[in-house]
């Protein structure tokens, strides 16, 4: 029997039995039709109770996990597990795929939730970090993902009431969120106090923010908002697995096995327990409960589904059951009646009715049954149990026969004899025993020949043989039944087995792949009627082969369903069915066998949709009813377009090589040429491996592609455009339907297909990211909105588009052989084709996926290769060419009918209006009318018909062709030999273009004086071609090898040509008649050349090493140079003829003299002395600098001098064409670099008047000419070319502060550690030591005295209850640029500082806030858009870029009522530095601090992200849109400026040009602004501008500042541009200067700010206003009319701000800080009254009781005392060496404390006067001093130390205080200790690496405010001596709070901070009495 093919019959699921109940809930709905909706195993399930029938949704490849249901209850999703885990949409109705959301999440998808109107859907996976996933589930898109928590998810819904709010809940968490922009942001639900932090389970919203969640105790939670508000006690007894909401209320199920129905405010209606019911039994437990009405579902844990009728709720309906917990694996089936007997580890055994589709009866045993078996008569039932024992019961009641234990090993397989005697009972313990039946099961004997467990047994017919296979795959035979072995084969041969359930034996070979030894195949069954073997496997495979298959690897059809392994098959007693049983999924499926006479009746029954193919892709015998390939298509197959080095690697790939070569740079390198060259034409079309890739444009052009080039040929004036886009070879080419778009596709890592204008050949839109190694087939549908592509991976992935947006729809994997063609469907957008390798498969889009399915042959084919398709004049009809030369054709899925069109495969296929042309390798194209009935008209392609117009020479007669297209009244054909010919409809061909045929190209040369070339390649051709405007090749000559080099004799009359067996000749240049050859090497001659002058010598090398010399006159051999040690790559001689240069394979340089062959030392410097009639060579110091950075991966192989010694001109194996001046000296020389060959470019030679350059690619076959244009010579067009692999070593310039924000790194909050250097406990971790005297409880002594003495604040101590944060003084100018804007008019003006944005009014001087950021903003911009009026972008810095809350981010918000309108979550990690809105408004470009400083451009109303791209390998300081673009924009940064386009999703760069302006440097760019007609300004390091016209710098405005450019603005309403830069104020000088639009004539302004050097960061211009933020955190507003500067916002320039000190009785408070200021503020007025420069840094500040005196501590040591209203010094003390961290004055006024770092308080008495002579100190301190406290009367101080240690000391004396209950009595005058047991509850738990910074408890008493290092302050009440206190949290400032206090009468607090040199002040909110 042939098992070459798989059996013609087929299986159809019929029934599943089994619910999930296990490790899954709420998975069980009704549908709108009162169908039933579950699943089990891998197969969606839709039951119809009505019809009792099964529907069955079979779209996964893998468990099914997760459910839920769409509001309008017909469609359904499912996810599944997996490696690669995806989710369908599902309709119940049809069971036909909507939507595949694939490719985010891992692992599997835990659950699944509809929005309210079913758009949306969201998703949580089962990976590490359980993401959650938002999905606009119709268009398979993303839009949203987060991390979703740290452990498992376990419910997550939709807020049906508030849009874009979700909930999620799992362990021990219940998280909201909401959904803005891309982001999804988590709020934790609060438990608090009124229920314990445990799991959640499930949850149900309702309106007005209540969310109801089932516990694991059985409780109910109830949540508003985020706040738990009650709990519903006992609702269960245990854990709540299922909530459900529908119109009347809530039905819960729990573990308890109770049902609870709950109106809609949740107060409880009934309780159904159905533990009690006549159904019920003890341990049930509900998994999933759905109520709809009177009825009510319930899923439970043992996978039975329940119906329960609301009246009748004792009686539930039992619709399903099936195993549950542990293994299925017992499966036996009745001999006579359809009957199937499962058993399990569940302990129970089953037997269900195969007719019914019902369970008929169920018996529960004592132990896990592993396999089971029915006597012949049907009495008896045997089942093998788990612990070595068997019983047998009577199947018609259940009752037990015998039990029998004599093995301690499970029993995995029994048998009842054919004649019903015996019984073999197979172990684990590798032994069978034979039991009687008739003797009440008594041992008979005893089988012991395996070595391992039994898995399988049969009988043969006549009971008197057993066969059995073990785990070690071996298979033996004993003789019945006693037991012995059969060793002797013979005796078995003839042997009839009554049954085949083993899984070795010669008839079962076929089962087995051919080369794996792997033992997965659990279970086999035989049918010997019909012939065919069923099979079941380890990856839930159910397959068919024919029976018996004795070759490995047969073919067969597969079926899929069961999830994991599938424990046993077996065909039921009459062969109807195949009963098959899933170990871990506890299912058994019942499969309807249709036998073949039964299939054709069912042909018009569409095949299965399904993922998985049913006809056996995996199956690998060879095929042998399918013809040998062809040979073209083998060739083509065998084609690797893999590439050592892709292009896209280059950048990566210099990197590394720079480190390497750092040292080997020279300062100073040659620059680039000043000539460049163009590309003029090209010889040469890719027909050797593509199709279908020529066509007509509109007007009549012709486009196609060969190598990396999109080529429009102009036939009328033969003239060619070029497309140079691509940077490797294009492999596709597809025309828009209107015919002036074209779209390629091209090989790379990352292979982009590119859409681009034939017209302007402008690209329009670049597609990525999908595909690997290259795109082989492209097309476009007919409305020409979308692209269909397919990839050369190992998948042969199909991809659809939306090109113009550059989004890709669906993705699918296509095909594991190639594919050749992809067409879509004209008139269903969303249906295509692809055709292939033994593959034509027909697709429909799903949301995100492709459904396949295959071409249904039936027997009308063959399953052949297909070549080329397309769509008739309906949908449903196709058409495809096959490799035999057939033409098929389809309607819908089927095969009609084939036609013979062509000898050899059919290449190519066009649809006409009334007909079709196809094409194929005989070389014929033909004409057919519209059903492919007749043939209408034939053509030859020969060269009798060429018309005397063509433009060169057919090569052969009928080439195959490869692509045909129509138009214009001709026929346009391609063919293999790179040929493209018009066909007129009468008949005549002209030949338009042409290039060498398959095979590599290496051989050029030029002609001595005409402008003609001649080259030789491996296609064993010579040809000449002409290069004047008629661009044809002139002459052709077959030679019977291929060639490697040619050369013109100096005379230009012969023409030398190297050959590839070692052999030469010399031809007539003329005719290319031989004149002589010769033939003395065996290899290749690797190139040739005549002496100059008369050309008397031949100079021959070879891959043999040699160079033989040859005396052209005499034709002999006249000398040999020895000496090379490897392969001669290239030959020159010197202009005497004398001696030669020669280069070898190991780059070792030459020289020999001629004629005889001596070899010459010449040193280097020598070399260059020497006149050479010619320079090809590539090594040498001469050209040391042409080989590039990455010169180990990459060789230059070859190089051509121009005549006039100028330039030299080469080619690498990158396809790269280089310019470099010579002599290239130095490593690494400069260049111009030309991408048009794909990979290596064989050979490069200029014409013998430098006019051209001519140049091979070697595997593109192509040959370029390029024209030569002179220094001058220079059309305003974009240069493709490159300056350079290493950027110049000139650094761009230095100045401090670029550097600093260059250099800076923003540490997140959530990461910061402590500012001061701490050690030791923490006090929350230390011991507490039990105090001396604990008093008894009931004391007489007095009451313990108040802890702190209150200022009398009114006589009710109101507690504070809540801060809101009202002033902030301080701006971000230090690092952060062009972040000060105006809004409506001028009246306000919107900055940041710290992480919140600002909109100050600058009459009232009233600040209100933005505070979502949760980290610091770095960047802000302004839409200035009408339709976006007052529209804010801000970004902030971040972490790793994982989506999380932590992400860096942008917001977008309106500044009016701070409203947030979008957040983008990004990936830059670190931060976003830079953002910018587009002209129109609606785009928005961001640039990342990650190390490739990525750009990202989004549409941030939806939160899409377009486009993104890696920016620059340094730091990008700014990046802006053109004011009047959504397309084009500039960034600059260190070194860098760069012009981008954006074109689809795709980024396009050009490089800043400097080379038109003589001793331009690149230099950091600071700034951009732009003017009219495409002129950019950039601002640099050196305050120069430089002023670009496109991307080609123009003009230097030369000091346009005399220092760097920082800010830059452009005016959009006159277009006049502001600069700001740094700059000492002068008198002519300005650092702002307002310029005219084209930056010629400028007005400067000074700004009065009394500062050494002004440093602007920040400009922007208002209605005759400059808005000005400068580096000192000062916004000032310029007046344009009279220069007058009016400072609007103060701060300290750098911090962090140490010292803050409130007034005792006004609304002043003073700071001080590192900037060596201290600043006096009015809260009142908002704004600073003074301040003081002290020339140090300033570490602390306080007033006296009285505020007349103030006591400033610096870091030096030294402290001051300055009288306020004079602001004289009153006294000065340096005791000190190192800094004063507090300094205190005594409630009296008589002391003052210093305490210092150096582990110090001095005390000073104050009443001896300004002498400050220190009168006593501290001793023993145990660290240095943090924080002091006077008592309230001036007795002790306490001192809290960085050891974390509080100590008390008495004063004046210092003494040590050691006593705690007299510390406990103290009453303290003020409170800013962190250390204490009063304070212990400030201490958070997550502060491993971070401290709170300061503390300060209100002058009330009642209330402390802490500052800590994660910029938070907090609030608590006082004293909180327990851990952990509650408190409030109030965000804004950057990374550590330095200081805190509150102002007098507590109506203020007052936060300082650290990183952010800002201060804060809050309104304090008093609690109402």
């Amino acid at each position: 029997m042939a098992a070459r093919s798989a059996p013609s019959c087929h299986l159809r699921l019929e029934w599943v039995y089994g619910y999930r109940g296990h490790q899954c809930r709420n998975n069980l709905y009704y549908t709108a039709a009162k169908e039933i909706v579950y699943f089990v195993a891998g197969v969606g399930v839709v039951y119809s109770p009505r019809e009792h029938r099964q529907k069955f949704y079979r779209g996964h490849s893998d468990d099914i996990i997760s459910l839920a249901l769409h509001p309008e209850r017909v469609l359904v999703a499912t996810g599944q597990v997996g490696k690669e885990p995806y989710i369908c949409v599902w309709d119940s109705y049809t069971v036909q795929t909507i939507s595949i959301l694939k490719d985010v999440h891992t692992h599997g998808i835990a659950c699944l939730a509809f929005d309210l109107d079913g758009q949306r859907l969201v998703s949580v996976g089962l990976d590490s970090k359980n993401a959650v996933c938002v999905w606009d589930w119709k268009r398979g898109k993303m839009l949203s993902m987060a991390p979703g928590h740290t452990d498992r998810i376990f419910d997550i819904s939709w807020d049906l009431y508030q849009p874009n709010k979700l909930v999620s809940c799992g362990v021990k968490h219940i998280k909201f969120w909401s959904l803005c922009g891309n982001a999804l942001t988590p709020k934790r639900g609060v438990f608090g106090k009124t229920g314990d932090l445990q799991t959640i389970l499930c949850l149900a919203c309702a309106r007005d923010e209540l969310t109801y969640s089932g516990a694991l105790n059985g409780d109910i939670y109830v949540w508003k908002g985020i706040n738990l508000i009650r709990t519903i006690q006992g609702a269960h007894t245990a854990g709540i697995f299922s909530m459900n909401a529908c119109e009347e209320g809530f039905a819960t199920g729990g573990r308890d096995g109770c049902i609870r129905l709950w109106d809609l405010t949740f107060k409880p209606i009934t309780v159904i327990d159905l533990r009690e019911t006549d159904q019920g039994y003890k341990g049930l437990s509900v998994r999933s409960v759905c109520w709809r009405g009177d009825h009510i579902l319930v899923g439970t844990q043992d996978s039975e589904i329940f119906e329960i009728v609301v009246h009748e709720r004792n009686k539930p309906f039992l619709i399903m059951q099936g195993h549950c917990e542990g293994e299925l694996w017992a499966l036996a089936i009745h001999p006579t009646k359809p009957l199937a007997v499962t058993g399990s580890d569940d302990r129970s055994v089953r037997i269900w009715s195969l007719v019914d589709h019902a369970l008929i009866a169920r018996c529960n045993m004592e132990e896990p049954i592993r396999c089971a078996a029915v006597n012949v008569d049907g009495i008896h039932l045997a089942l093998g149990m788990k612990d070595g024992s068997f019983t047998v019961l009577r199947v018609r009641d259940m009752t037990e026969v015998v039990h029998i234990k004599d093995r301690k090993e499970a029993i995995h397989e029994l048998k009842y004899s054919p004649d019903g005697t015996y019984l073999a009972v197979g172990c684990n313990d590798s032994s069978v025993d034979i039991y009687g039946v008739a003797q009440r099961y008594k041992k008979f004997g005893e089988c012991v020949g395996s070595l391992s467990f039994i898995t399988h047994l049969d009988w043969s017919s006549d009971s008197r043989y057993l066969q059995t296979n073990d785990g070690n795959g071996k298979r033996l035979f004993y003789r019945m039944p006693g037991g012995k072995e059969v060793t002797n084969k013979d005796e078995i041969k003839g042997v009839h087995w009554a049954s085949w359930t083993c899984v070795s034996g010669l008839e079962v070979n076929g089962i087995w792949p051919k080369y794996s030894d792997i033992n997965d195949i659990n279970s086999v069954d035989g049918n010997y009627i019909g012939q065919v073997l069923v099979t079941a496997d380890d990856y839930g495979i159910i397959k068919l082969f024919r029976y018996p298959c004795l070759r490995k690897g047969a073919k067969f059809k597969k079926y899929i369903g069961h999830s994991a392994h599938v424990t046993n098959v077996r065909w039921s007693h009459d062969y109807q069915w195949v009963i098959s049983i899933g170990g871990a999924d506890h299912s058994v499926f019942q499969w309807k066998f249709i036998t073949e006479r039964k299939l054709k009746d069912t042909l018009h029954i569409a095949p299965q949709e399904s993922l998985a193919d049913s006809n056996s892709d995996e199956s690998d015998s060879d095929l042998s009813d399918v013809p040998e390939l062809d040979s073209e298509i083998e060739q083509e197959t065998q084609l690797t377009y893999r590439r050592q080095v892709y292009k896209e690697d280059l950048p990566q790939l210099k990197e590394q090589c720079k480190e390497k070569q750092k040292s080997g740079i020279s300062k100073r390198r040659e620059w680039a040429p000043g000539n460049s060259i163009r590309l003029h034409f090209v010889h040469g079309y890719r027909g050797y491996d593509c199709r279908s890739n020529l066509f007509y444009t509109q007007i009549g052009e012709i486009v196609y592609h060969v190598a990396a080039v999109g080529v429009i040929y102009n036939r009328q004036q033969n003239t060619q455009r070029f497309y140079l886009g691509h940077d490797d070879d294009i492999l596709c080419l597809a025309l828009h339907p209107l015919k002036d778009y074209v779209a390629t596709g091209q090989v790379g890592r990352d292979p982009s297909i590119h859409i681009w204008d034939t017209e302007t050949i402008k690209p329009l839109s670049i597609l990525k990211g999908y595909h690997q190694y290259g795109v082989c087939a492209v097309d476009f549908s007919a409305d020409g909105k979308r692209l269909a592509s397919v990839g050369i991976d190992d998948g042969h992935t199909i991809v659809l588009w939306d090109w113009k947006k550059g989004e890709k729809l669906s993705i699918a994997r296509g095909s594991k052989d190639k594919i050749f063609v992809v067409k879509m469907n004209p008139y269903v957008p969303d249906k295509l084709i692809t055709a292939g390798i033994k593959h034509m498969k027909f697709w429909r889009r799903a949301g995100g996926g492709l459904i396949g399915r295959k071409g249904y042959i039936g027997t009308l084919g063959k399953n052949d290769t297909m070549m080329c398709a397309v769509y008739g004049w309906t949908e449903e009809m196709a058409f495809s060419g096959t490799s035999t030369g057939d033409v098929c054709i389809w309607r819908d899925v089927f095969l009609v009918k084939t036609v013979k069109a062509h000898d050899g495969p059919v290449f190519s296929m066009h649809a006409l209006e009334k007909g079709f042309v196809t094409g194929g390798k005989d070389g014929v194209v033909a004409l057919w009318d519209d059903s492919f009935e007749r043939c209408l008209k034939t053509y030859a392609i020969k060269r009798a018909a060429l018309a005397p117009g063509s433009k060169g020479l057919l090569l052969e007669d009928n080439p195959s062709i490869r692509a045909i297209s129509l138009g214009h009244g001709h026929i346009l054909v391609g063919t293999k030999n790179g040929e493209i010919l018009e066909v007129d409809k009468s008949g005549p061909v002209t030949l338009l273009v042409q290039g060498h045929m398959e095979g590599e190209v290496w051989g050029l040369a030029t002609h001595p004086y005409l402008p003609i070339c001649a080259t030789v390649s491996d296609d064993k051709t010579l040809r000449i071609w002409d290069l004047s405007p008629s661009h044809c090749m002139l002459a052709v000559r077959k030679l019977k090898k291929g060639g490697r080099c040619c050369c013109f004799s100096p005379d230009g009359k012969a023409l030398a040509v190297g050959l590839n067996d070692g052999s030469f000749l010399m031809a007539n240049a003329d005719t290319l008649e031989d004149l002589v050859s010769f033939h003395h090497r065996k290899d290749i001659i690797s190139d040739i050349r005549f002496s100059p002058g008369s050309g008397k010598y031949l100079a021959v090398a070879s891959h043999d090493s040699f160079i033989d010399i040859y005396n052209v006159m005499s034709s002999k051999r006249v000398g040999i140079c020895k000496g090379a040690t490897s392969y001669i790559t290239h030959i020159d001689w010197d202009i005497r003829g004398k001696l030669l240069q020669v280069n070898t394979g190991a780059k070792e340089q030459l020289f020999f003299e001629a004629p005889r062959g001596k070899k010459q030392t010449i040193p280097s410097v020598e070399v260059e002395k020497i006149g050479w009639a010619s320079w090809t060579s590539v090594l040498g110091l001469c050209c040391e600098g042409i080989w590039p950075v990455i010169g180990e991966v990459t060789d230059v192989t070859a190089s051509c001098l121009t005549s006039d010694k100028m330039i030299l001109a080469t080619g690498d194996d990158l396809g790269f064409v280089k310019l470099f001046r010579y002599p290239a000296k130095g490593k690494f020389g400069k260049f111009k670099r030309y991408v048009a060959h794909s990979t290596h470019v064989t050979n490069v030679r200029w014409t013998y008047d430098d006019s051209m350059l001519v140049t091979l690619g070697g595997a593109d076959m192509s040959l370029m000419v390029w024209t030569n244009e002179m220094e001058g010579y220079r059309e305003k067009r974009p240069c493709d070319s490159e300056e350079s692999d290493i950027d110049s070593e000139e650094d761009g310039g230095y100045d401090s502060d670029v550097t600093r924000e260059n250099e800076i790194s923003y540490t997140i909050r959530a990461l910061s550690t402590n500012i001061r250097p701490m050690f030791g406990i923490k006090p929350h971790l230390q011991q507490k030591e039990p105090s001396v005297d604990e008093r008894p409880p009931v004391s007489r002594a007095p009451p313990q005295p108040e802890k702190l003495q209150t200022n009398n604040v009114g006589k009710k101590k109101r507690p504070i209850e809540d801060l809101v944060l009202e002033l902030v003084f301080g701006y971000r100018g230090r690092d952060c640029r062009n972040n000060v804007h105006y809004l409506n008019d001028g009246d306000d003006i919107i900055y940041h500082a710290a992480s919140v944005g600002i909109l100050h009014n600058v009459a009232t001087g009233t600040q209100s806030f933005y505070q979502e950021h949760n980290d610091d903003i770095l960047c802000l911009t302004v839409n200035q858009h009408p339709r976006f009026i007052n529209i804010v972008a801000t970004g902030q810095v971040g972490d790793s870029a994982d989506m999380s809350a932590t992400a860096p981010s942008i917001h977008i918000w309106d500044a009016m009522n701070k409203q947030t309108l979008s957040i983008l979550r990004c990936y830059h990690s670190k931060g976003v530095c830079s953002v910018s809105f587009s002209a129109t408004g609606k785009l928005l470009l961001s640039v990342g601090l990650d190390p490739e400083h990525t750009i990202t451009i989004w549409r941030w109303q939806e939160g899409a992200k377009i486009a993104s791209r890696a920016g620059h390998n340094q730091r990008i300081f700014v990046a802006e849109f053109r004011p009047d673009s959504d397309s084009q924009f500039v960034s600059v940064g260190v070194k860098h400026v760069k012009f981008w386009t954006l074109a689809g999703r795709a980024l396009l760069s050009k490089k800043g040009l400097l080379s038109t302006l003589e001793d331009a440097r690149m230099q950091t760019m600071l700034a951009v602004a732009f003017g009219a007609n495409n002129l950019t300004f950039t601002g640099t390091i050196s305050g120069d501008v430089c002023v670009w016209k496109d991307h080609i710098l123009c003009r230097i405005v030369a000091r346009a500042h005399n220092g760097p450019v920082f800010a830059m603005y452009t005016t959009l309403r006159d277009g006049l541009i502001v600069t700001g830069g740094k700059e000492r104020p002068s008198k002519e000088g300005g650092a702002v200067k307002l310029w005219d639009q084209e930056l010629r004539r400028c007005r400067a302004f000074r700004l009065e700010t009394g500062q050494v050097t002004d440093c602007v960061r920040s400009v922007c211009r208002g209605k005759g206003k400059i808005l000005v933020g400068t580096r000192n955190a000062e916004i000032i507003e310029v007046g344009e009319k009279n220069a007058a500067c009016n400072i609007l916002v103060n701060g300290h320039v750098d911090g962090p701000i140490w010292g803050l000190a409130t007034h005792p009785s006004r609304d002043f408070f003073l700071s001080a800080a590192e900037d060596g200021t201290v600043r006096l503020w009015d809260i009142a007025d908002k704004k600073m009254l003074n301040k003081v420069n002290l020339g140090h840094a300033a570490r602390t500040v306080c007033y006296s009781p009285e505020g007349d005196m103030v006591a400033i501590g610096m870091k030096n040591g030294e402290f001051i005392i300055l009288l306020v209203s004079s602001l004289k010094i009153w006294g000065k003390k340096r005791d000190r060496r190192c800094a004063i961290h507090d300094i205190r004055f005594s409630p009296d006024c008589r002391f003052l404390a210093v305490g210092s770092s150096e582990n110090s308080v001095d005390f000073y008495d104050l009443t001896l006067g300004p002498t400050l002579n220190r009168i006593s100190y501290c001793k023993d301190i145990p660290s240095f001093v943090i924080q002091m406290d006077f008592s309230a009367d001036s007795r002790y101080l306490q001192v809290s130390t960085g050891c974390y240690k509080r100590r008390v000391y008495e004063v004046p004396s210092g003494k040590h205080l050691l006593d705690q209950a007299a510390i406990n009595r103290i009453t303290w005058a003020t409170w800013t200790s962190i250390l204490g047991d009063e304070v212990m509850g400030i201490w958070s738990r997550h502060a491993e690496r971070a401290d709170v910074n300061c503390a300060c408890v209100s002058h009330s008493g009642v209330s402390l405010v802490t500052g800590d290092d994660f910029g938070m302050v907090k609030l608590f009440d006082f004293p909180c001596p327990e851990k952990f206190a509650k408190h409030k949290r109030f965000l804004g400032h950057s990374p550590h709070v330095t200081n805190i206090r509150f102002t007098s009468g507590d109506r203020h607090v007052v936060s300082a901070g650290g990183d952010d040199c800002s201060l804060f002040v809050w309104k304090c909110v008093h609690m109402l009495h």
